[in-house]
């Protein structure tokens, strides 16, 4: 088989090859692993609300919104209801 020599080489390559990896990946982490502009910044996040005007303005705004998405829809179905039916003709 191998000789002490290859043991001494297997042991080292054991050794140092974890600590190599290790070293590769802990080191420059923001160089290496990081992708531009990948959390949003402070003016584009949604921000809650926690005060009590604050909470009453953001549940009118979001009422208002939902009823005007409501009435398009209502006005959407009157539109399809009313369209009269073409039947195809042989």
């Amino acid at each position: 088989m191998g000789g002490p020599n290859l043991e001494v080489f297997k042991f080292g390559l054991y050794i140092f090859f974890p600590i190599g990896i290790m070293y590769y990946f802990g080191t420059n982490l923001d160089g290496k692993f990081s992708v531009p502009d990948f959390w949003p910044k402070e003016g584009q996040t949604n921000r809650v609300p926690y005060e009590r005007d604050e909470i009453e303005k953001e549940l009118k705004r979001m009422k208002a919104r939902r009823l005007a998405l409501r009435e398009e829809r209502l006005e959407e179905a009157k539109r399809n209801q009313r369209r009269p039916v073409q039947e195809e003709e042989n």
